[in-house]
């Protein structure tokens, strides 16, 4: 079957054929624009059938090793990915709402900047965060404006950190209604609850009568305020009620159920957590009460507007359970649980389930491309790009949010143009699978991959690949203490020669400078292996007794799975393993399980540019 090429994809911009050149008119959002932007991303969300995202990090991987590779299990996939997604910072979000109709694909593109700043004052965000001097080198090189991140990017606080700032910020909070007022059970409670009574009795009787008496004057009125412990919130006279446990709390709340018809408590949150008194506010009607418990809300929605910052964004997101396309789940998804959600488990399975509360619908594109075999090792957009151009897959690309224009030597806006790319590629995709993505078809999950299924507890290493073989992961021997600049090609014909366990078929590669791993493609050739380079009683003679008194040290694969668990993310594998084998630290969470791994040709020996 012949295959038509596609030479360009067409781009419409308010109707115009524009932008033909693969650039796009990003909208760019900062501090000073992004209140006013809100409402507009609310709409091209709602509108829209997916959401493609990107991000921008200050770095990725600190060392080559930290990089998932083919041998690791989700599980260290994972915890390499929480690695760099708690060491890193996101300066720039790129967000694409899209829909796809035939071969018609509308795109909402925008480009958020960010920075966490502590503008509130409440000790939140206080990030330190690390940057590689490469990504910033690449990033200046691109125009990013460093200036205006700092100074014009978007702060945020993560859904944990505003539960924790409504106590930090002080202000009074609407108690909750109490569902099941129980009695007091101690005779200090009931005598707590009798005394505070007795005191909110006279206070409110004082209300009553200051309400219904006009005609006193204002020293006797400030008088009786003072007798009665009575203050003013705002225009309503109030009580404040110390308390010095929450049991005390939750006793004052039942009480003051008994005078719910014109009296609302609030609850004051102490600086170091916990609630320090209860506020009693007097209303004088109900139309009163009704009005006060509305310009609470409006209050408390309004600081919460101001706390997020751009979580705004996230959760306009999470809230339209939207399929969220993503270039890479895991680098992604770790980034975004750490900034907006929350501090991030310490399983993958863990992590799965808490993102599938807020993201139940995440569509991993590097997935969805090994479904075409030509993209099968691809891992760059404009690479996947320029492979599909040889399927016939005409995708009309419209603008619908006009972005500020752009001039073709302008790279500053680069990074907002991969959401762009994702959708397209996206696109390209579904029309080669002859996909039907329609808003009124639900997806399923046939039709792309769902990177929440992927990455829980499956124990299987995936490589997509021809020539890919199963192996075990008890197969594979770590080995270091290997002289400076040896190649992959050139150990493993050292090795053929250094022990007759070599004789039999086997690959290697080389992880960093520091590491290489050795398959083994016959059963029990690994132990015998590590038995004869950690006995030197199994050492006749040869090179390998040489490479041992020369340092030579070999673990097999658990050594490197606990290394990880542990978290020792030295910048050479081989310290790393060091310390392993050192460590007197127990792994409760070990799993000595055997995984099975798919090891292809293209991992074997060819890696001599690490």
């Amino acid at each position: 079957m012949q295959r038509r090429f596609l030479s360009s994809v067409s781009v419409s911009a308010g109707g115009s054929k524009t932008l033909n050149n693969g650039r796009w008119s990003v909208k760019q959002v900062k501090k000073s624009n992004f209140k006013s932007t809100l409402d507009e991303i609310r709409t091209s969300i709602d509108s829209s059938d997916f959401v493609a995202l990107s991000l921008q990090n200050t770095g990725s991987y600190a060392a080559a090793w930290h990089r998932i590779s083919a041998i690791d299990t989700p599980q260290m996939s994972y915890l390499k990915a929480k690695y760099a997604a708690e060491r890193y910072q996101i300066l720039q979000f790129a967000l694409c709402p899209f829909s796809l109709r035939g071969s018609k694909l509308t795109v909402h593109p925008y480009n958020f900047h960010l920075f966490p700043r502590d503008e509130l004052k409440l000790g939140m965000p206080s990030y330190s965060f690390s940057c590689q001097a490469s990504r910033l080198t690449a990033m200046a090189r691109e125009g990013f404006d460093f200036n205006a991140c700092i100074y014009e990017g978007i702060s945020y606080l993560s859904r944990e950190q505003e539960s924790a700032s409504k106590f930090l910020s002080g202000n009074p909070i609407l108690a909750e209604p109490v569902a099941a007022p129980s009695s007091p059970s101690t005779v200090a409670d009931t005598v707590f609850v009798g005394r505070i009574r007795s005191r909110v009795k006279n206070w409110r009787q004082s209300c009553l009568d200051s309400s219904s008496k006009t005609g006193d004057d204002d020293l006797v009125s400030s008088l009786r305020k003072l007798v009665l412990g009575s203050e003013q919130y705002g225009s309503r006279l109030c009580l404040t009620i110390d308390v010095c446990s929450e049991r005390q709390v939750q006793l004052i709340l039942e009480m003051l159920t008994e005078f719910a018809d014109d009296v609302v408590p609030l609850l004051i949150a102490s600086k170091s957590g916990g609630t320090q008194a209860v506020r009693a506010v007097f209303m004088s009607s109900k139309e009163d009460m009704d009005r006060f418990k509305r310009e609470l809300q409006d209050l408390e929605n309004e600081e919460n507007r101001r706390l997020r910052g751009f979580r705004e964004v996230v959760d306009l997101i999470s809230s339209s359970q939207k399929p969220v396309v993503s270039q890479n789940y895991l680098s992604d998804f770790t980034s975004i649980h750490a900034k907006f959600l929350g501090p991030l488990p310490s399983n993958v399975d863990d992590f799965s389930s808490s993102l599938s509360s807020a993201f139940p619908n995440v569509v991993d594109l590097s997935q969805f491309m090994k479904e075409i075999s030509p993209l099968s090792n691809i891992s760059n957009l404009p690479a996947a790009m320029s492979s599909l151009n040889r399927f016939f897959a005409p995708v009309d690309v419209e603008v619908a949010n006009q972005g500020c224009p752009i001039k073709l030597d302008e790279s500053h806006q680069m990074h907002g143009q991969n959401a762009v790319m994702i959708s397209q590629l996206f696109a390209k995709l579904s029309t080669i699978q002859k996909s039907d993505y329609q808003s009124s078809v639900q997806p399923s999950e046939d039709s792309y991959a769902l990177a929440s299924d992927q990455h829980a507890s499956d124990e299987n290493v995936q490589v997509w690949s021809k020539n890919s073989r199963r192996v075990s992961s008890e197969n594979l021997v770590f080995i270091w203490g290997l002289a400076k600049k040896m190649t992959a090609s050139t150990l493993k014909n050292v090795l053929q020669k250094s022990h007759n366990v070599f004789a039999q078929e086997f690959d290697v590669k080389l992880l960093d400078r520091s590491c290489a791993v050795v398959v083994f493609w016959q059963p029990s050739s690994s132990e015998t292996f590590l038995s004869a380079v950690n006995n030197e009683d199994q050492l006749l003679g040869g090179s390998l007794r040489v490479m041992v008194a020369e340092g030579l040290r070999a673990a097999g694969y658990e050594t490197y799975k606990r290394a990880c668990r542990l978290g020792f993310w030295e910048a050479d594998l081989a310290d790393s393993l060091d310390k392993t084998l050192e460590s007197s630290d127990t792994d409760l969470d070990s799993d000595t399980k055997p995984s099975e791994i798919s090891w292809t040709s293209e991992l074997a020996i060819n890696f001599d540019e690490l």
